[in-house]
């Protein structure tokens, strides 16, 4: 199951996580994780915002800004953050667990 942050804020539930969708169009974006230590004023909060896009895509601004602004705990938010961001990029580069049917593959040089 994937990882998954859930709260409730002005008594609407809300679900954060990251999938390969959602991964790819923050890339496509320009959002490059590992500028995390050199931009972090830019960086953090569109990691944030991008763990609303799987189920929450049309939430304001706004909504996110103050959301982020009323929670407890930040640095650990953080690393569960990236900790969700980059379970689908290991999945994506992740050997099969069946052998059968896999595909071998060679290279010429």
């Amino acid at each position: 199951m994937a990882k998954q942050l859930k709260f409730t804020y002005e008594g609407k539930e809300y679900t954060l996580e990251f999938t390969r969708r959602t991964v790819t169009e923050m890339e496509k974006k320009g959002f490059i994780a590992a500028e995390v230590e050199n931009k972090p004023m830019t960086t953090l909060p569109a990691l944030f915002e991008g763990a609303f896009l799987a189920h929450h895509r049309f939430e304001k601004k706004e909504t996110i800004n103050a959301i982020y602004n009323r929670l407890t705990n930040k640095e650990e938010l953080i690393g569960k953050l990236a900790e969700m961001y980059n379970e689908p990029i290991l999945a994506l580069v992740e050997e099969p667990e069946d052998a059968e049917g896999n595909v071998s593959w060679t290279a010429s040089w």
